[in-house]
């Protein structure tokens, strides 16, 4: 985001959020950035959510951020890492949000299904980037039929468009992964997905609805 509309959004800003920030900082914890915040809030403000399903919680930021803005909002959010797990449960607790973020502690693969809601108005994977589409497809039934699914970091950094570039194995598998989900959901005709060029890439995909002939 460039520095002018950056000055100009105003984003949740208390000394939790802060204090959460200046720790993934130090700590190289991926956090949401500020263009992909402001895009996740101005969804959540057109859409008005009442349940928000989130894959991947790290230290709790983006769901502590979304929350302080709609106090109306229930999330579920998962995360398998213990450290990661316990940080978002004491952020949580200092935001005294407690009693409208529920954090699951599981492998969001290995994670049944049955212990969430269903009809989540949005759900947001931001999480494992290897395993995008088995996350998109163990929790999309959980999606309400007007719900959106929201996935983040499609870019990975902008080194899914330099793939080629990339010398290390390993890096360069994860994100041949994320260049193949990206196509995946492009050809999913089961839903409208728009790619965005916000943050560090993100899509948003909506069910396309049956006409039925009268």
């Amino acid at each position: 985001m460039n520095t002018y509309f950056k000055d100009l959004n105003k984003l949740p800003n208390n000394k939790i959020i802060n204090d959460m920030r200046k720790y993934a900082k130090a700590n190289k914890v991926p956090i949401i950035n500020d263009e992909g915040l402001t895009f996740m809030l101005t969804l959540v403000d057109i859409l008005k959510p009442k349940k928000f399903l989130e894959i991947g919680t790290a230290i709790g930021f983006c769901s502590i951020c979304i929350a302080t803005e709609n106090p109306n909002l229930i999330i579920d959010t998962i995360e398998k890492d213990d450290l990661m797990y316990n940080e978002s449960l004491r952020n949580i607790k200092a935001a005294k949000l407690e009693d409208r973020i529920r954090v699951h502690y599981a492998d969001a693969l290995d994670f049944a299904l049955s212990n969430l809601e269903d009809n989540y108005d949005i759900i947001f994977i931001d999480a494992a980037k290897a395993q995008y589409s088995k996350f998109f497809e163990k929790y999309e039934v959980l999606l309400d039929d007007d719900g959106a699914i929201i996935t983040d970091n499609l870019l990975f950094h902008g080194l899914v468009i330099n793939h080629n570039s990339i010398e290390n194995k390993n890096l360069k598998s994860l994100v041949s992964k994320i260049d193949y989900f990206n196509f995946w959901l492009k050809k999913n005709k089961k839903y409208y997905t728009y790619f965005l060029d916000t943050g560090d890439g993100i899509a948003i995909s909506r069910r396309v609805k049956k006409k039925w002939n009268c």
